[in-house]
């Protein structure tokens, strides 16, 4: 799996009291840790063997600062188990969650492909119908956790694993990995107030920025920003610094996906506007919604009749009201 661990930044931080280079090799109850696969100030993930089954997995280690916490591990125990219960073709599965030597782990399945951010670094901008397509997946996953009452929070290109399709029809097969199994945790027991940032900037939502109280609608306001980065090659907020990038998701206007790119239908830019509002209300109400209409705004209008042709001489009696 070459996902970004998701709610950790991208560049490797150490975790508070582990280093993640000596644990390889090492068994974490039924798992031997093979290999780093990356790692940030919440969780390490490791490509490991799962010695009662022999297969291979991805398990996150959580950081020793947040496991200590008490209110926490009931927090991450009960998430586990909701996110486990989670049987969707684009959610990565979960596998088991416990403790062992006093280190809470994720076990998960362990996908081998690329993560989207690493396809954009090569590929971006992608052509509307790829972008749909990659986009029509996720938000079918995000749709399908909300349903359980799980918001995922961290929706972003290094969250979304994109692996070889079925056939030319389905030439891509998505998953979204890494739930806010903790992520919803740290809120509540105020992790977030000790500098450990629940999401990633780029694409966080006015009000998961605030502080305020988040649901699904926070889901599609990322899933609008990644559909923007699919479509442009980068986020629709760009700033040199985290306050300059917080101001612009509270109070800017989102830009234009027409100034960015040419060639699209013009109702692409409205949707995206739309799923990209400052009010959780203002915006669709699902993450499909907001696909389907952008897929209907791709297609742009749907072209005049066909004028049908004129009746032959003989049939004029017929068609009285072509002949007068």
């Amino acid at each position: 799996m070459t996902a970004d661990p998701g709610d950790y930044p991208t560049r490797p931080e150490a975790s508070p009291g582990t280093d993640p280079a000596a644990m390889i090799g090492r068994q974490i109850g039924v798992y031997r840790l093979e290999s780093e696969i990356g790692r940030g100030g919440m969780a390490t993930v490791y490509r490991a063997t799962d010695l009662r089954l022999e297969r291979t997995v991805a398990l996150k280690l959580m950081s020793p600062e947040i496991a200590r916490d008490e209110t926490f591990r009931k927090r991450f125990a009960q998430e586990s188990r909701v996110a486990a219960a989670i049987d969707h073709p684009h959610i990565v599965p979960v596998f088991d969650a416990g403790e062992a030597e006093g280190k809470l782990y994720i076990a998960m399945c362990y996908v081998a492909g690329q993560d989207l951010a690493a396809l954009l670094a090569r590929e971006a901008p992608l052509p509307l119908a790829k972008a749909l397509r990659i986009a029509t997946q996720v938000a079918s996953a995000l749709d399908a956790a909300h349903a359980h009452d799980l918001v995922h929070r961290d929706v972003k290109p290094g969250n979304i694993l994109v692996t070889k399709g079925t056939d030319s029809d389905h030439p891509e097969h998505v998953y979204l990995t890494d739930f806010g199994l903790t992520k919803k945790s740290l809120s509540q027991t105020g992790f977030t107030r000790l500098g450990l940032v629940v999401g990633t900037m780029d694409y966080a939502a006015p009000e998961q920025i605030a502080g305020k109280p988040v649901d699904r609608r926070c889901d599609v306001y990322s899933l609008a920003c990644v559909v923007f980065e699919m479509l442009t090659g980068a986020p629709p907020f760009r700033r040199d610094d985290d306050r300059a990038l917080y101001y612009a998701h509270q109070y800017e206007a989102p830009p234009r996906l027409s100034e960015h790119r040419s060639g699209l239908p013009d109702g692409v830019d409205e949707v995206l506007t739309a799923a990209l509002a400052k009010a959780p209300d203002d915006r669709y109400d699902s993450c499909l919604a907001f696909v389907t209409a952008l897929r209907r705004a791709g297609e742009g209008p749907p072209p005049p009749p066909a004028t049908p042709p004129e009746p032959p001489g003989w049939a004029a009696p017929v068609f009285p009201e072509r002949t007068a």
